[in-house]
């Protein structure tokens, strides 16, 4: 039996989504990379995810791949396409659902806009993780000449997947992420890889951001790496609580709470097609 699939995307961050009630899923990292290929028989998408009916005091239990096949902690698009789905289906304002990561729930905000509260962030060393001790808040990592890097000294942040944030004077290129990106996302800080992000902050409420993802490359939006370039823009003094970060496809409104140190990122969610799975990952 064929086994069917959603296609959604935040800011065009795209998933390719599979609701487990009545059909499997048990994925090999081969067919991961076979569903997310764009082109040539796959779907095509920055991430897989499947939504699970079994988690105790919760709606569901959610897994995420990156398009390399590697499971992935958490992604903040792909969250609120889920919290979007589970409220549709519950027909609620508000739904709770649990991660490898942790915890999160979502609310609606709007036709098709949801707020989801991705929990606290990691900020020790050893959360993100590095491979050695460093304070977080700006850590010693620099590309391009020592005398002249490119980019250097970036915080590092956890929100369920590590990310590292270059603060940078302009707006960069695509070249400029996708070559410094790849450089620094296998650098031998980070033993886990990480996510890289490439912020400038336009203003205390505005943050213009590029991501290289993990696993993924530049990808049109990243919903934590907004949460991670904000928290990490938050510790430095360079933003308020509340920023809206913005990529080439749309926004974000991420807080970063100061009541409980929670962060929470509302943006839009987009249905595009249902689907059917290619049959070499269906049986």
């Amino acid at each position: 039996m064929s086994r069917t699939f959603l296609k959604m995307n935040g800011l065009g961050n795209d998933f390719v989504v599979i609701e487990t009630a009545s059909q499997s899923f048990e994925p090999t990292p081969e067919d991961i990379r076979a569903i997310a290929k764009r082109g040539d028989g796959g779907i095509g998408c920055d991430q897989v995810i499947a939504i699970d009916p079994r988690s105790e005091g919760a709606s569901a239990y959610v897994r995420f791949w990156n398009a390399d096949g590697e499971v992935a902690g958490a992604c903040g698009n792909g969250t609120r396409c889920v919290a979007w789905l589970l409220m549709q289906s519950a027909g609620k304002n508000g739904v709770a659902f649990d991660t490898v990561a942790g915890r999160l729930s979502g609310q609606m905000a709007g036709d098709k806009r949801v707020t989801v509260d991705m929990g606290p962030p990691g900020l020790d060393w050893t959360q993100i993780p590095l491979a050695e001790e460093m304070d977080t808040v700006g850590i010693e990592l620099q590309v391009g000449p020592i005398d002249a890097p490119l980019v250097h000294t970036p915080g590092c942040v956890s929100m369920g997947n590590p990310h590292v944030v270059f603060f940078v004077d302009a707006p960069v290129t695509d070249a400029f992420a996708k070559g410094t990106g790849s450089l620094v996302e296998h650098h031998p800080l980070f033993p886990q890889g990480v996510n890289v992000g490439f912020a400038h902050v336009a203003a205390r409420d505005h943050i213009n951001l590029k991501v290289w993802e993990r696993g993924a490359g530049l990808t049109a939006a990243c919903g934590t790496g907004a949460c991670a370039a904000q928290v990490a823009a938050v510790r430095r003094g360079l933003t308020d609580r509340v920023a809206t970060v913005e990529f080439e496809s749309g926004s974000l409104v991420i807080e970063w709470r100061e009541a409980d140190g929670h962060v929470i990122m509302t943006g839009p969610v987009t249905m595009d097609y249902a689907g059917k799975l290619p049959e070499k990952v269906a049986a």
